[in-house]
């Protein structure tokens, strides 16, 4: 599968963006897919995920409350609508997916990445 992200720029912190993550190839149905972001200098993390059945999700802390993880198997996309949006939530998102269930690492795909940047 073919994962193409999308949706990132520039906003002012408190700000919202949605993220896209768009698949080719294959269905997204059959696989948990994920959200990672990795900030300059540092480690690429975790950001949420969303299970192939069911819908459950799964998000870091840094995030929760304010991000929220979605899919939409008909358009085999995925979403990250990003609320509240702080300088410290400024770095490249990857989206990628898994098979099996919700889980924060250990995924088989992954897409290009879309820089998000917020000022403060």
């Amino acid at each position: 599968v073919q994962l193409q992200a999308s949706g990132g720029g520039l906003v002012q912190a408190g700000g919202s963006l949605r993220l896209s993550c768009a698949a080719s190839g294959r269905s997204i149905s059959i696989y948990t897919m994920g959200w990672f972001r990795q900030a300059p200098g540092k480690e690429r993390e975790f950001v949420a995920a969303i299970s192939w059945i069911g819908g459950s999700t799964y998000y870091a802390a840094s995030v929760k409350g304010r991000f929220t993880i979605s899919r939409d198997n008909a358009k085999n996309t995925v979403y990250l609508q990003m609320n509240s949006l702080k300088p410290e939530d400024t770095a490249v998102y990857y989206c990628a997916a898994r098979r099996g269930g919700l889980a924060d690492e250990v995924y088989d795909y992954w897409g290009q990445g879309t820089q998000v940047t917020v000022s403060s």
